[in-house]
């Protein structure tokens, strides 16, 4: 039957039910407990209300078995159309699969022991005039699986424990930073200059004050406002957004948790996201030991989180690939990169050649985790340079499942450094300067340490999502054609 065809035939029935003064879109529907948990403390003979979608249908007669479900789980009802008056059993008659039903019965089990309830009074509480996707093949097409994403968590239940499990993660990290005195604050998603990380920020415009403004790249340089307002420990899960490009994973809307803990450094700070994240994977999964399954079920990729967690200095992670990088020119490097099989540019610098090999041949091939410590300045602008070498900073990468999940610094608080390194960020052009920023280091910043964690990538590394589209409900899209 053509589509057109199933759309009108629910439209009859949505005439059908007006004609007998039936309320297709009803109201008000007090239920005892959710669908899951009346599963989970399913008791014989106890009187339940409960509302959830009919995604199942099995006529057999007089006798009526559906499957209503909600996020929570599934349950089958029973309908005996001998026990309903004759208008009531039209009216039944009209309900189809997607429609959301209200009912209020007694809990059996069946002859096989599955858990049902014998309905006694039944409402339609919303007619759904278009029908689901087939539950047998769910919904397969990836671009409407992110589209639709209604119809996604429908008919996916692999959908629904990556979005589940994503909510209980969150709620989770805001617990265990304020478990630990943590004060969860909130700080400007417009600013008047994209500070806090290097990328390209999207632009907006204040009418009434007449203002450009940014859309934030990362909240870092308010939270550090923070600290010097005396505020000891502070963390923020917010929105970050980068007009940059979109890959399975990057988006250009995310979230991101950062923190500061004054008095701290990078490897207390490390130690804390260890401790997060083993906390997470033992809290939400029940093992140390993260499998990524494939579509039919077999493990293509186990992650061990076993503490402790290695750890390696940048410059020897390089020298592993080649003993000898250290030493060569510039243009030496460029030669050196395109040997070794990575995509680089003569026009780069020197630093950024480096990055561009460490990210292919050790970031992309890690994965169990890894802090790398001691970076390049000139890749970390807001951290504290190292004591004993004035070219590193005293901060690490966490690397796991081939992507960065956490950077963490000893966060710079000379505000005369500070300038330096910002001013050499922007190119020297002194309008982009956050002089806000720096006249706040200017009355004393304490030393501290901070940490970022990419929630979209932690939560793909945690359930086995191979895009960041998986885990994310409403992915920017391209517009359909013709949109």
């Amino acid at each position: 039957m053509e589509e057109s065809d199933l759309l009108a035939i629910r439209r009859q029935k949505l005439d059908q039910l007006r004609e007998r003064n039936v309320t297709a879109f009803g109201g008000r529907f007090d239920v005892t407990d959710t669908i899951g948990h009346v599963r989970a403390g399913f008791e014989e003979g106890k009187r339940v209300r409960i509302a959830g979608r009919v995604t199942a249908h099995r006529n057999m007669g007089k006798s009526q078995f559906l499957d209503i479900s909600d996020i929570t789980g599934r349950l089958q009802i029973f309908v005996s159309l001998k026990e309903l008056s004759p208008a009531q059993a039209e009216i039944f008659g009209l309900v189809d699969l997607g429609d959301f039903l209200g009912v209020e019965g007694e809990c059996f089990l069946t002859r096989t022991g599955e858990p049902t309830i014998r309905v006694q009074h039944f409402e339609i509480l919303s007619k759904a005039l278009r029908p689901l996707p087939d539950k047998w093949h769910g919904v397969s097409d990836v671009e409407v699986r992110y589209r639709q994403r209604y119809l996604d968590l429908i008919a996916n239940p692999e959908s629904r424990k990556f979005f589940l499990a994503r909510i209980r993660i969150v709620r989770e990290i805001r617990k265990f930073f304020q478990d630990r005195g943590f004060l969860e604050v909130e700080t400007p998603m417009m600013q008047t200059i994209a500070g806090g990380a290097a990328a390209q920020p999207f632009e907006t415009h204040h009418n009434a004050l007449g203002l450009d403004l940014f859309l934030r790249i990362a909240p870092e340089l308010y939270l550090k406002r923070l600290l010097v307002g005396g505020f000891p420990k502070v963390f923020e899960i917010n929105r970050n957004f980068r007009n940059e490009g979109i890959s399975r994973r990057h988006n250009p809307e995310f979230t991101m948790l950062e923190a500061y803990w004054a008095y701290a450094d990078f490897e207390l700070m490390a130690n804390l996201v260890e401790e997060l994240i083993c906390t997470l994977a033992e809290s939400q999964f029940g093992s140390l030991r993260i499998e990524h399954k494939n579509e039919n079920g077999e493990v293509r990729r186990t992650i061990d989180l076993s503490r402790p967690w290695k750890r390696a200095r940048y410059e020897d992670l390089i020298r592993g690939i080649d003993k000898n990088w250290f030493e060569l020119t510039k243009d030496q490097k460029f030669e050196r990169a395109l040997e070794l099989g990575v995509e680089s540019n003569p026009q780069m610098e020197a630093f950024e050649l480096t990055q561009q090999v460490f990210e292919k041949l050790v970031e992309e091939r890690t994965i169990d985790p890894l802090f790398v410590t001691h970076l390049p300045v000139e890749l970390v602008p807001l951290a504290k340079q190292n004591s004993e070498n004035s070219k590193l900073v005293d901060v690490y990468e966490l690397i796991i499942n081939g992507q960065e999940i956490s950077p963490g610094y000893s966060e710079l608080n000379d505000p005369s450094v500070q300038r330096q390194r910002l001013l050499h960020q922007v190119g020297g052009e002194i309008q982009n300067l956050d002089e806000d920023f720096l006249l706040a280091l200017e009355h004393g910043m304490p030393p501290a340490g901070g940490i970022g964690i990419g929630i979209d990538r932690l939560v793909m590394m945690l359930t086995g999502a191979e895009s960041i589209r998986d885990v994310i409900l409403f992915p920017l899209l391209r517009p359909k054609s013709g949109e």
